[in-house]
């Protein structure tokens, strides 16, 4: 068998051969790669670029498509299509070509030319000369940062990182070095970095656009919305009527909570530009999370009309959990996917849509296959291993034992604002927030990412070399360090908040700093939302999340996942003061939801209210996926959904080991 070193040796000499003109050589040698390694990306990409120069037409156009399939996103397979496509005579076909491979890698400086000249020749003077703007302005780029964009847009962001650092050590004050660099900080979830990269180049160059809008994007991925909603307050000041500002001040508007600006706003757009599909699914996202649901399938399905290939407006519908997709809806999402033209993203969205349509109609098997696909084609666009997440628990066990608690008693911040309600997504924690946040001395905020953020800081920059540096620094921190921590998060989570004493922090992931919560803030709540097993990661896996939870996207890994965190739990059970974490399990809260609300009351030391109780009740903005469903009554709609699609949970069983189903009766485990 060859090694992955063999191959890219044989692609390498086929490469060689292509530049020096050896036709015969270099098809010869990407077949023998392909013959080892069939859907290598580098290796069909030459493989195509033989055959046009070979004249075999159709041979390069197998090649593209197999290329595509294997890497739906990949700017350079879009570019060969065009020019195979304008040298078969089809000039329709080529620029749309042209047009996919500048959307996806944005410095193909061959296809801004092209569709330059193609445009023109259809008449398209002005969008012509936009394209021919777009080619000169890459063109007075320096190559190394060419270089750079075009690695980040194929997939090597290591590479990229290397060669933009490289260049920002001779050119300090580079603005779009400083971009490109906060982009693949972004890219690595270094957020934290990639502010202040991009703070530091808009007080360089405050007229740069580009710059403020990645800036909007970092500040977003960082919640910090009334910052964001300021840079799109600029944008906006600078060109009142520019559609593409006033999209980002309706959306950054909606993040801060101001639903009805972002609703006006909104419509602002949809008169400048009628009908646009990416605005009136924004609109649908914002009218779902203010609970205006009639209004919301209104818009996601008006996007649905215009532009059926935009996947994120059909599973915006889907997401709602309670729409019911009619036939000719389920006919529209199957032609799209059949016409082979969707984006990577589509193809995630259109999937999970077209599981949970077919779910509905009881066609497990059919529902199960969408699933599997949509979970697929999103792992492919992660990076997380279960290896590293084991790694990174055992040392949270192995640092944070009772005698680091012990010798920290009493210190920290004394604060005892935040209920943290902590698990895995998809385990009931926004019914345990909403029933908190109908009470009238709690304020009911969203996944936070304070914690997370103090978490990645605290691990420094040496995050790849030194894994354990945290938690390790917790045992060599100073108290009063500690408590400034606690502090900082009281104070930088304040803007979240309205009046009451007590909020809640539902960010899940947060079970993986118990520790560090603990520590700086030892008077806050922590409230562990436990689901069955099965049910728990069924519905993490048939789940697509906006941001992080990468462990949901396969069945082995969402049941290790699982496994650990039970065991992780366990092990801040033992080392923790007793009672320090309340444990919440979901099913108890369907069967006996006074009695468990009174529970979660007593232990955050909150009088009873019934308000908690009938929580459906309260109106307010959520954001999760399960918006909707807290919207009713309590019902036990939600259990045992993974039953009808056990034959193809094997994985998931044999992951969770002792902590999924026990075996039933007369069944040997």
């Amino acid at each position: 068998m060859p090694s992955l070193a063999d191959i890219d040796d044989t692609i390498k000499r086929a490469q060689k051969a292509l530049q020096a003109g050896d036709l015969d050589s270099a098809t010869g040698a990407v077949e023998a790669a392909l013959s080892q390694d069939p859907n290598n990306r580098d290796a069909l990409y030459i493989a195509a670029v033989c055959a046009r120069y070979d004249n075999r037409d159709d041979d390069a156009l197998r090649y593209l498509a197999r290329l595509k399939s294997v890497v739906p996103d990949f700017g350079r397979a879009y570019q060969e299509e065009g020019h195979l496509r304008r040298k078969m005579g089809d000039s329709l076909a080529a620029l749309a070509a042209y047009q996919r491979a500048t959307r996806y890698n944005p410095v193909l400086i061959a296809s801004w030319n092209a569709q330059a000249e193609l445009l023109a020749a259809q008449g398209h003077t002005a969008a012509a000369s936009a394209s021919l703007a777009q080619a000169q302005r890459l063109s007075g780029l320096p190559r190394e940062l060419l270089a750079v964009t075009n690695h980040i847009h194929e997939g090597r962001t290591f590479r990229a990182e290397e060669l933009v650092r490289a260049f920002l050590k001779r050119h300090p004050t580079h603005v779009e070095a400083m971009r490109l660099l906060a982009d693949i900080g972004g890219r690595l979830g270094v957020q934290e970095d990639a502010h202040f990269l991009l703070e530091s180049a808009v007080e360089l160059d405050p007229e740069n656009i580009q710059l403020r809008l990645d800036f909007i994007q970092v500040l977003r991925k960082q919640q910090r919305f009334a910052d964001a909603l300021e840079q799109a307050r600029w944008l906006t000041a600078r060109e009142p009527d520019n559609p593409v500002f006033l999209s980002h001040f309706a959306i950054e508007s909606m993040q801060a909570g101001d639903y009805e600006t972002a609703l006006e706003t909104f419509e602002k757009v949809l008169a400048l530009v009628p009908d646009d599909p990416a605005t009136l699914t924004s609109r649908g996202h914002a009218l779902k999370t203010y609970g205006k649901t009639p209004e919301a399938i209104a818009s996601y399905q008006a996007a649905t009309r215009v532009a059926p290939q935009l996947g994120d407006a059909w599973y915006g519908l889907a997401n709602l959990k309670t729409y019911d997709f009619s036939d000719g809806e389920l006919g529209s999402m199957s032609a799209a996917v059949a016409s082979g033209e969707l984006d990577h993203m589509s193809r995630i969205h259109i999937a999970f849509a077209l599981g949970k349509a077919l779910e509905d109609r009881e066609e497990y098997d059919e529902a199960f296959a969408h699933f599997a696909e949509g979970n697929a084609l999103k792992q492919q666009t992660t990076r997380y291993t279960t290896e590293q997440m084991l790694d990174e628990f055992a040392a949270q066990k192995a640092i944070c034992t009772s005698a680091l608690f012990d010798a920290r008693t009493g210190k920290g911040y004394g604060a005892p604002d935040p209920i943290f309600i902590v698990g895995l997504p998809r385990a009931g924690s926004t019914l345990i927030e909403q029933i908190l946040a109908s009470h009238p001395e709690v304020d009911g905020t969203l996944e936070l990412p304070n914690i997370l953020a103090l978490s990645h800081r605290l691990r420094g920059r040496q995050n790849l070399s030194d894994r354990e540096r945290y938690p390790r620094v917790l045992q060599e921190m100073p108290d009063a360090d500690l408590s400034a921590l606690g502090q900082e998060y009281i104070e930088t989570t304040r803007i979240h908040r309205q009046d009451a004493p007590f909020f809640t922090d539902k960010m899940p992931n947060n079970f993986r700093h118990i520790g560090l919560i603990h520590l700086i803030l030892p008077n806050a709540r922590i409230i562990d939302a436990r689901r069955n097993p099965m049910d728990c990661c069924w519905s993490g896996y048939k789940q697509l999340f906006a941001e992080g939870q990468e462990f949901t996207y396969g069945l082995d890994t969402i049941g290790h996942y699982y496994r650990a965190y039970v065991d992780l739990m366990d092990h801040w059970d033992a080392v923790l003061p007793e009672g320090r974490i309340l444990r919440v399990q979901h099913e108890d809260v369907l069967d006996d939801i006074e009695g468990q609300v009174r529970r979660i009351l007593d232990y955050c030391g909150l009088p009873f209210d019934q308000r908690c109780v009938d929580f459906h009740q309260t109106r307010r903005a959520v954001r999760t996926a399960s918006s909707e469903q807290v919207r009713q009554p309590i019902n036990k709609n939600g259990l045992e959904q993974w039953r009808p699609y056990e034959a193809h949970l094997t994985a998931l069983k044999l992951a969770l080991g002792p902590a999924g189903p026990a075996p039933e009766q007369g069944q040997v485990q």
